[in-house]
Order: structure tokens, then sequence, then C-alpha cells
């Protein structure tokens, strides 16, 4: 559906996207994640046609954002990081004006306003003023003109900052339903946001893709060893004996507890990852020991996201 290939844009001396290419397919809903400052925006808006690159190109359902812009365009809904709200007109009145913009058919724009403010259910607050709406009202409205021209591709950048709890929870429920007509492309710097929503991740680092998976084949493939803290009855000789037997453990640190008994820290590879807990307990219990307590974890999206882009920067947004 879209192609980015080489993509390039520089600021005078600075590299804001470096040789970015990726491919988005029909029917799935892409997070594009990164740290602040690292290209997100701006690659939307060079994706969406707002902004000219530097070099690389950027096809939409093979009708290229810069040479063939009037159709690309049509096919893209865009929801900028603010949104570009009227507050004196009605969302109503803003949608109209927003419809013909586009050059939505006169026949159709009733219709069309209709069906988005159905969509983004803020049909209820239509006729007031758009600067008296709440900021998740405000953030509807925002993706309702969005949805204006039945575009087959959404891109949502940032959409639910500055939302509190309960408008980041309706506007995430929205987005989903959304995916299941349209490609939607949102950005975030939000790992839980990403997570909840997004079907496909790509993580973005100083202007270049350092990855591009499910959150789930990330973990897997970023996961490495296995930690695994438990708590034995044994001492720590009978302790060390035990899980020296075991190949699953590659790693062991072993400290005594109060009671006499033995605190294990222990790493097992990635292939033990569904076995090692058994393993432990099958040879403890064999020895004539009790597990009393054992917890496991691997790296979370989290841990893959600081490992690929180093520790969030707070420079701003490019």
């Amino acid at each position: 559906m879209i192609e980015v290939k080489h993509l390039t844009k520089r600021y005078g001396e600075h590299l804001a996207v470096d040789d970015l290419s990726f491919t988005i397919e029909d029917g799935q809903i892409y997070g594009f994640l990164g740290p602040n400052g690292a290209g997100k925006s701006t690659t939307m808006n060079i994706m969406t046609g707002c902004l000219a690159a530097t070099s690389g190109d950027v096809t939409i359902d093979g009708l290229d954002i810069f040479e063939d812009a009037a159709q690309a365009k049509r096919l893209i809904g865009y929801l900028p990081e603010q949104p570009p709200l009227y507050p004196d007109r009605t969302p109503r009145e803003y949608l109209r004006f927003v419809a013909e913009a586009k050059r939505v058919p006169p026949s159709e724009i009733r219709g069309q306003i209709d069906r988005v403010l159905d969509i983004t259910q803020t049909a209820g607050v239509a006729d007031r003023l758009i600067k008296n709406l709440s900021k998740g009202y405000r953030q509807r409205v925002g993706i309702a003109q969005a949805l204006l021209g039945s575009p087959r591709v959404i891109i949502l950048d940032e959409p639910t900052v500055g939302l509190d709890p309960k408008q980041i929870v309706e506007i995430r429920d929205l987005i989903k339903d959304l995916g299941r007509e349209h490609t939607v492309i949102l950005s975030s710097h939000i790992l839980s946001e990403v997570q909840a929503i997004c079907t496909t991740i790509l993580i973005i680092s100083e202007g270049r893709l350092v990855a591009c998976d499910t959150a789930e084949n990330l973990e897997k493939l970023f996961a490495g060893s296995v930690s695994v803290e438990l708590d034995v009855d044994a001492d720590e000789e009978e302790a060390g004996r035990i899980v020296s037997s075991l190949p699953a453990v590659s790693k062991s640190e072993i400290s005594k507890r109060p009671d006499g008994g033995s605190h294990l820290r222990l790493e097992a590879g990635s292939e033990y990852s569904d076995s090692v807990c058994r393993e432990l307990s099958l040879a403890f219990a064999g020895s004539g020991h009790a597990v009393l307590q054992m917890t496991t974890s691997k790296a979370s999206l989290e841990d893959i996201f600081i490992e690929l882009t180093g520790s969030e920067k707070e420079a701003d947004k490019t």
C-alpha cells in the first residue's frame, strides 16, 4: 500500500531522517515508535505530502506523493499532533469546510459528515463551538476530519497526547475500530500505547529504522536469556550442585538465606524459556528439597526499545 524508499530529510546540518525504507501493507495498524526527536513527525509529514524530502521516494498505492500529489493525498487522512481545528466554528461547520477543501462531491458532503460524526461519536456535540469542547472531543473532531473523503490510510501523529486516562482509553478503542476498515499508522513514544493498539511496530532512532515486526516477535527476537530467581530449602553447596547438573542453566549466583536455605539468581538460554522452571522444580524435588518461590522474566518491549534506541531523549521533536 505504502512504499517508503531511501527517505532522507536534512535541516541544514541536522539529519532528521536518514535513508529510511519500509513498507506498509493493507489492513493493519502500524505503530511508529521512537524517542522524542527520532524523526517520527518529520517522516509522517513527508508521507502525507506536507513536507518535501531531501531525497527518496514515497508511493501510495503506486502513486508518487510528490509527483502525483493530488491523487495520492486523496488516499490519506491525516491528523497532525496539533489538530487543525477552527475554535470559533462548530464541528459540523468545520467538517463541511474540510469536505469542500477535500473536494468531496456536494451531493455526498452531508452524508459523509453524518457518517464521520457517528464513527467518532461526536454527533452529540456537532453544533457546539469547538473551543467549548473538551480535549478528548476536539481530538475526535480531528479524527473525523481525517476520515472525510473515505481515505484508505489514516495517519495519526501522537493521537493521545495531552489526554486524561479515560480519554486515552476511548481514543485507543476508536483507533482499533478504525483499523477494521482502514490501514492505520500512528506515531507515539508511549510503549504501552503502541503495544495495546498496533499489529506491527516500527521502531525509529535518530532517523533510521531499527526494527519492524509484531511486539510478540520482537520480544522473541531480543529475548536472549531468561532470568530466574528462586528460593529453596537447600544450603548453598547443595543448591550449587543441583543447578550445575542442568544444561538449561548458563549462569548462576547463589546466596545464603537467613533460614539456612538459598536464594538463586539464574540465567537460561531462550531455547529453555518454556522448560527451565519445570527442570528446576523436578531437580530440587528429586534431591529432596522444596522450591519455596520462583519468578521468571524475559525481555519486554521496553527493554527492546531501550536496547535499540538508547534511553529516551529529551530533545525537541523534529
